[in-house]
């Protein structure tokens, strides 16, 4: 009787109808503080709601992920959201097929996609001309200059007080090395900040067609005076040891989070893995210019990366996916996010939340990022969008590395910059026509 009464239960359980969440795939390539907010997202929105559930997974850098993501589509098995820095975005408006425009995907699901909501140089770099919202701005970043202020005292220099200019950098880098300071100044992102961010905090042109965003048959124009003068004066601080390559990418972040080294450019979201593993005083501070270049400083530009939707999933899935941004643009969620990784808030609500929470005032430098990014923006300093940008950056990292290592001088780099970058510029225009 019991073996019975227990086989009926048992069939009960088994034939009951149960809801099983439907998985949303997200591929992303964040590692450290930043994994972690990634993964707090993901659980926050998926204890919000029942029908869906976000599955983040790290996939390499973000020259890894992508290749990663075309092998997958290309197999049909591609994530239904990918993270692609915003080098990308040329490549992946060009990729017609592959995506779904996220304004579709919300506007599908019920929701309304206002731009004005949105920080104008956030949303604007990822938005069509028709005004439709491509990918959705998710973390985004810019250029500034971190310091550590226990060094800068044991210098004899202001801890308060981050150089503001170029010949003011050096000269910080100078009294460092005198300290004992084995890595007065290091970068990441080495043709991010000492080029494209250079190039429009200077309100000069990195390409012609505004940067790109003017047609596909834009060139580049790195080689212009200014230029190559930034590069012979990081040359020189190279052969003084003020300045200490350490590598691609984010390879420049750790130097600085050890206190290994003193000053660094770099993205406004190294904010997260600083304030976790640094052991010392920081500061944050603008990206330092030449005082003597007119319209300096004007704005620098974004980076970071946008989340974008691929094709070829079902339309309850791409419902999730509608839901899940809406919940990434609360204005709760984005003001929190803000203030924990030093990316941008990409709503001006966000915005307004942090300044009215007080959060700048206790966390001074924090603020930085935001007031280089909402300066009125030029036709020089919108932002680079531009055809085969991955490998371009490619270029620029392989061209400064001979100019760090003593084997070409600024002009022989930057002459082969541009010659090398326009010729995959053409191989893009051709392709794209």
């Amino acid at each position: 009787m019991k073996r019975s009464l227990i086989a009926a239960a048992l069939a009960a359980v088994v034939s009951f109808p149960v809801s099983a969440q439907t998985e949303i795939q997200w591929w992303h390539s964040m590692t450290g503080g930043l994994n972690d907010w990634v993964t707090d997202l993901a659980n926050g929105y998926n204890a919000s709601q029942k029908d869906f559930k976000i599955v983040p997974t790290y996939k390499g850098q973000y020259d890894e992920s992508m290749t990663a993501a075309v092998a997958a589509f290309r197999a049909g098995n591609a994530p239904h959201i990918l993270q692609v820095f915003e080098v990308g975005t040329a490549t992946m408006m060009a990729s017609k097929g592959a995506i779904v425009p996220v304004g579709k995907v919300l506007a599908d699901a019920g929701y309304t996609f206002d731009p004005k909501a949105y920080i104008p140089a956030v949303v604007g770099y990822y938005t069509a001309p028709n005004g439709q919202m491509l990918s959705y701005p998710f973390n985004s970043s810019t250029t500034i200059l971190n310091y550590n202020k226990d060094a800068f005292k044991a210098a004899g220099l202001d801890p308060d007080k981050a150089p503001s200019t170029w010949p003011e950098l050096v000269s910080a880098a100078a009294k460092l090395k005198a300290s004992g300071h084995k890595c007065p100044f290091t970068t990441s992102w080495q043709g991010w900040t000492q080029l494209e961010s250079f190039s429009t905090w200077h309100n000069t042109l990195f390409a012609s067609k505004n940067n790109g965003f003017g047609g596909l048959d834009a060139r580049l124009s790195v080689n212009s005076p200014l230029h190559v003068r930034h590069i012979e004066n990081l040359a020189n601080m190279s052969k003084q040891g003020l300045f200490v390559y350490k590598g691609r990418n984010n390879l420049g972040d750790a130097p600085f989070f050890s206190g290994e080294c003193a000053m660094q450019t770099g993205s406004s979201s190294t904010y997260a893995n600083i304030k976790k593993n640094a052991k010392f005083a920081f500061g944050i501070a603008p990206l330092p210019y030449y005082p003597d270049v007119q319209g300096a400083p004007q704005n620098t530009i974004i980076g970071g990366a946008s989340l974008w939707v691929m094709s070829g999933k079902p339309a309850n899935e791409y419902k999730g996916v509608a839901s899940f941004f809406n919940y990434l643009s609360s204005t709760e969620v984005q003001a929190k996010s803000h203030q924990r990784t030093g990316y941008l808030p990409i709503t001006m609500a966000a915005l307004a939340l942090t300044e009215q929470s007080g959060f700048y005032k206790q966390n001074p430098g924090t603020d930085t990022a935001v007031n280089q990014m909402i300066r009125q923006t030029t036709d020089k300093s919108r932002g680079i969008r531009l055809g085969n940008f991955v490998q371009i950056r490619a270029v620029e990292d392989e061209e400064l590395e001979q100019v760090w290592a003593g084997k070409k001088s600024a002009k022989e780099a930057l002459d082969s910059i541009v010659k090398r970058g326009n010729e995959l510029l053409e191989r893009f225009e051709r392709a794209n026509k």
